[in-house]
């Protein structure tokens, strides 16, 4: 049997650098971390914790490339495909602090007994368009 470790979220991102100041900023307010390597010309940047990765961003038409779809339109507006869920001390704190960065609050926070005991969670979407879920339980 072949052991499989998920290493980090990467997100692919339509906006490199408008992505990489809002997580800058941030991962920075939340976590109190500062990126690792920012390299615009690549569309790549990472942040790590207590060295681990916590994030990492890829301009995703540097990724179209690297697998051969970059001559394949971008998708049309539609529903969300991923959300990159954050889990926190204090969803109410973290919602503000997002979006004093810039994050649209989509969904306020709100306590959701039906998702699990204690669980409280609000939707954001980042200023390039990630959609973000804070949890806390």
């Amino acid at each position: 049997m072949t052991a499989v470790d998920a290493l980090y979220p990467r997100l692919l991102v339509e906006d490199f650098d408008t992505a990489a100041h809002f997580w800058t900023e941030a991962l920075r307010d939340l976590l109190g971390i500062e990126p690792v390597k920012v390299l615009p010309a690549a569309g790549y940047a990472n942040w790590d914790l207590d060295g681990r990765a916590v994030l990492v961003l890829f301009g995703r038409k540097a990724v179209a490339q690297v697998v051969g779809t970059d001559s394949l339109p971008s998708a049309p507006p539609a529903q969300d495909t991923a959300m990159l869920v954050l889990r926190v001390s204090d969803v109410d704190d973290a919602t503000r602090r997002l979006s004093g960065h810039g994050a649209t609050v989509v969904a306020e926070p709100q306590d959701r007994p039906e998702w699990g005991p204690g669980l409280r969670t609000a939707h954001l979407r980042t200023p390039d368009g990630t959609l973000v879920e804070l949890q806390a339980y």
